[in-house]
């Protein structure tokens, strides 16, 4: 028979072994029953996609979905507004497929928005959910770009949540449009943002926040951009890349411009993408960009959201790149943080998107159904059409 003593310090022993493991097995239990809810999420909700190259030419929605598996929830959806065009005299036989393959022009497309609309009406109803269309066929420098959106919403009701991803200032790009030079300060950009504000619109927009040779700590274009901003408070903007390239790359106050547009209660409507591998190697450059992104981030978490900038990936593994290259920063990114940028910032912009342009649509569905199928009326006709039928009621 054991000494009282021993006995009691083997029982007190037995007793804090069992505490300490049940507690141990509690604590594992909670973290595989946290991951499992995790599990159960997407990655993330992709902000910033295109199915279609420079020449039209990609995958479709279906063979999208397979690309997405399980792995991605949503995605927001569109073309490229542009055609690389295909000059025989420059190129011969030789098809240019990117505006870095040739030296000839570009222009606008518009039927792009029926081939997305059409890629987006073939899917069943449960998968069409994991798809948000958005318009891009439009000349931002022409006074009648509003007027494409409005003929696209009214065209495919149900379908488009927003306007985008749509250039202003673009490296290489912008000098080989034909016409006049997208701009800022155009009065037709104002346009499209306050159609866009009337109908409740997201919009993604791309700007160059400097020029390819940068003119100093002062950004080329950011006291434009946030005059722009300014002027249109009702409208939520996401600002594409935060302003990078593939060549104009950050000044050394790039992430303090970003903290004080995210401090002014002004510029609230303001949000930023971190889409496209080539902008991926300015966050994740080394170790001090990651904690100055990060420390960002982590403070205005509402702010920002994660696109791909994929271009009709061919594989999963491909698709998922960007997401993979941005791992430094996820890793320092707070929990609550990081799933705001990867999903909860989307489902609350594209939501409220979606909730306001169907609602703007069925409003003005209803007019256009009272003389037939006209597809858009001669604005001074509305008002005589509706005098009519005040009166034959």
């Amino acid at each position: 028979m054991f000494p009282t003593d021993f006995s009691r310090r083997f029982s007190t022993g037995v007793t804090l072994f069992l505490s300490l493991w049940i507690g141990s097995a509690s604590g594992l239990f909670a973290q595989v029953n946290e991951a499992t809810a995790e599990d159960n999420e997407p990655l993330f909700h992709d902000s910033h996609f295109h199915l279609s190259n420079y020449v039209h030419e990609g995958i479709s929605t279906r063979r999208m979905l397979e690309v997405m598996g399980d792995k991605v929830g949503r995605v927001a959806l569109f073309g490229i507004p542009l055609t690389q065009k295909w000059d025989y005299f420059l190129n011969g036989k030789r098809r240019p497929g990117y505006y870095l393959e040739s030296t000839s022009e570009m222009y606008y497309y518009s039927f792009i928005d029926a081939i997305i609309a059409n890629q987006y009406l073939r899917l069943n109803e449960a998968d069409r959910e994991r798809f948000d269309p958005f318009i891009v066929g439009f000349n931002p420098t022409d006074m009648n770009g509003k007027d494409h959106v409005r003929q696209v919403l009214l065209t495919f009701p149900g379908v488009f949540v927003g306007i985008g991803e749509f250039s202003i200032h673009k490296e290489l790009v912008t000098s080989k449009i034909a016409g006049h030079a997208a701009s800022v300060r155009n009065p037709a950009v104002n346009e499209l943002l306050s159609f866009a504000g009337e109908v409740g619109l997201l919009v993604i927009l791309h700007c160059d926040i400097n020029e390819m040779r940068g003119v100093g700590d002062h950004p080329a274009h950011i006291d434009d951009l946030r005059d722009l901003f300014s002027r249109h408070p009702d409208v939520n903007i996401i600002y594409a890349h935060t302003g990078l390239g593939r060549f104009v790359g950050p000044t050394r106050t790039h992430v303090e411009l970003l903290d004080d547009i995210c401090s002014d209660h002004s510029l609230d409507h303001v949000y930023f993408d971190i889409s496209w591998d080539e902008v991926a190697k300015w966050i994740v450059k080394d170790e001090e960009t990651v904690k100055a992104w990060s420390r960002l981030i982590n403070r205005y978490p509402t702010r920002f959201l994660f696109g791909t900038d994929s271009v009709a990936p061919k594989s999963q593994e491909a698709y998922l790149k960007t997401f993979e290259d941005y791992q430094p920063l996820w890793k320092q990114l707070t929990p609550s943080a990081s799933r705001a940028v990867r999903l909860a910032n989307y489902e609350r912009l594209v939501n409220a998107a979606r909730k306001r342009v169907r609602a703007w649509e069925a409003r003005n569905l209803e007019e256009e159904e009272v003389d037939g199928p006209i597809v858009i009326p001669f604005p001074e006709k509305v008002p005589a059409r509706q005098a009519a039928q005040l009166e034959a009621r």
